[in-house]
């Protein structure tokens, strides 16, 4: 690799040189420290409500249960509308709802069901949209600098977590929480602004639009035929559960050391500024060292920070093990988002960050509550050790389901024909037509069919990733090394469709199936007679 190619590798600044991303990144740091700020205010006008510690404890409920209720569909929706104007749709919402909360409060009308209400309905904008703003990384930069954008999202996100409770303290106490509520709303702007100017590239539909439900059923289908996705997403989910326990206690640790919320504000932001830091060091580490190896060694580092904050009770000591644990904590977060955006070709792209999302969420909440349970029980000391010796743990799991390549090419390969209609002289209405059924006829070498049914066994799943609701493979007990491939789409909007989703990387399970074969397969479609 030429010198000038390694120094890009190991840095974190590239992305900024991208005019786009550059706004984007400014824009959403104010975005995020309004977030964190509304969160505050939140709370803490539940509490002056007088409206007793259900309600407060609702308040978190509010604004996390969008993201389990409205994943799926969210992620479906980012990936058949355009994801441009999605995000000006979602802003503009939570700007407006935002409005809303603001003004009631100032005006003195708020009640606990009614910050209840728009609590929910500022999250469900951010559920909505969190899929399709995830998913539009790849577009805003070069598939080289990816890794360091997604660093510097991080930097981005923590440093907004680290000064945006602060600031709403320092706010709240001078001038109230219906202005802290106005200085979110007035955070949108920036976003909007952004991208309302940006240009994105027009994508043109060569395809029947997908539904709603469809979109959705073909994003779990997705995931499931997917082993490499679908194996990240369970080691990410279980890593998470484990490592959520550190975050969970800390509220805890921190009145353990001293009866004050300064200590957890001053722990949390000494997490949040590691996090910082660990994301501007992280690229140097990826170029000298294999994705498995940072992963699993920030994990091993996570689970150590958390079993040493069992025993930890003087301050300055847990400040320096949190910067620790922020640091260590964004390596492997930053490194899983990486590869689900690498691994997830653009038209599902956001439906599979949905289901990511979804079981990372489901892993953080388990944990939480069981760590929690745990502590209860055992003490909290207890807890802290079990659930670092079960993050620590988890690093072995990269001998059984090893991260999966980052190079692979996920863009279309457009190379099936279309096939050839004849109806009669009429067209097929893509929608109703169907179910659709694809016959392949293979002339096998016969020295290498062993090597043709692994190989097809294989593309099988590609079939049921693409579209296909069932597949088989047969053989001909009358033409000797005569094998039928068959497969059943359940439209034939969804088989035009499918003929766009075969990758790049797909090409090596193709080259090799005809590489056992005398000849090119004889493709048939076949339309259920109605």
């Amino acid at each position: 690799m030429p010198i000038a190619a390694e120094r890009s590798a190991a840095s974190i600044w590239p992305p900024l040189k991208t005019p786009i991303f550059r706004n984007l990144l400014i824009a959403d740091i104010a975005s995020d420290v309004g977030t964190f700020m509304q969160s505050v205010g939140a709370a803490w006008l539940m509490v002056s409500l007088n409206a007793g510690p259900m309600y407060v404890a609702l308040t978190q409920t509010a604004s996390a249960l969008p993201f389990f209720v409205l994943a799926l569909p969210a992620g479906a929706i980012g990936d058949i509308v355009d994801r441009r104007k999605l995000i000006l749709s979602t802003e503009t919402w939570m700007l407006l709802t935002t409005l809303v909360l603001a003004g009631m409060t100032l005006a003195g009308w708020m009640s606990p069901v009614m910050l209840l209400v728009l609590t929910f309905a500022v999250s469900a904008g951010d559920a909505v949209e969190s899929p399709a703003w995830r998913a539009v990384l790849p577009e805003l930069v070069p598939k080289k600098d990816l890794a360091a954008a997604s660093a510097l999202n991080g930097i981005e996100f923590n440093f907004a977590r680290a000064i945006g409770p602060a600031l709403a303290g320092f706010l709240i106490a001078a001038a109230g929480v219906g202005t802290a509520f106005l200085v979110n709303a007035a955070s949108f702007f920036g976003v909007i602004v952004v991208i309302a100017r940006w240009k994105r590239a027009v994508r043109k539909r060569t395809t029947p639009p997908e539904t709603l439900t469809g979109a959705t059923i073909a994003g779990v289908r997705y995931v499931r035929y997917s082993p490499a996705i679908r194996a990240l997403i369970f080691r990410a989910g279980l890593v998470m559960f484990f490592a959520s326990g550190l975050l969970a206690l800390l509220p805890s640790v921190a009145h353990s050391v001293k009866d004050s919320p300064v200590v957890y504000g001053l722990l949390l932001g000494c997490f949040g500024l590691g996090a910082v830091l660990g994301a501007v060091l992280l690229q140097p580490v990826r170029a000298r060292f294999s994705i498995e190896v940072v992963v699993s060694g920030g994990i091993v580092m996570f689970g150590l920070t958390t079993i040493v904050a069992a025993s930890l009770r003087a301050l300055p000591a847990l400040s320096m093990l949190m910067l620790l644990g922020g640091a260590a904590w964004i390596v492997f977060i930053s490194v899983f988002n990486v590869l689900i955006l690498n691994l997830t070709p653009d038209w599902v792209r956001a439906r599979v960050l949905a289901v990511f999302m979804l079981v990372v969420q489901g892993g953080v909440a388990a944990g939480s509550g069981a760590w929690g349970a745990m502590a209860g029980r055992a003490g909290i000391q207890h807890a802290l050790v079990w659930a670092g010796v079960g993050t620590i743990a988890t690093a072995a799991l990269g001998v059984f389901l090893k991260l999966p390549n980052v190079d692979i090419d996920v863009t279309p390969w457009v190379h099936w024909p279309m096939p050839r209609i004849v109806n009669g002289g009429k067209a097929l209405d893509p929608d109703d037509a169907g179910p659709v059924l694809v016959t392949l006829e293979y002339d096998v070498i016969p020295e290498h069919t062993s090597e043709f049914l692994d190989a097809m066994h294989k593309y099988g799943r590609i079939r049921r990733r693409d579209g296909a609701s069932r597949w088989g493979v047969y053989r001909d007990v009358e033409t000797e090394n005569h094998y039928l491939e068959t497969f059943i789409v359940n439209s034939w909007a969804e088989h035009l469709r499918q003929h766009e989703r075969i990758t790049q990387a797909d090409r090596e399970i193709e080259g090799r199936l005809q590489s056992y074969t005398r000849s090119k397969p004889r493709v048939r479609h076949l339309v259920a007679a109605t």
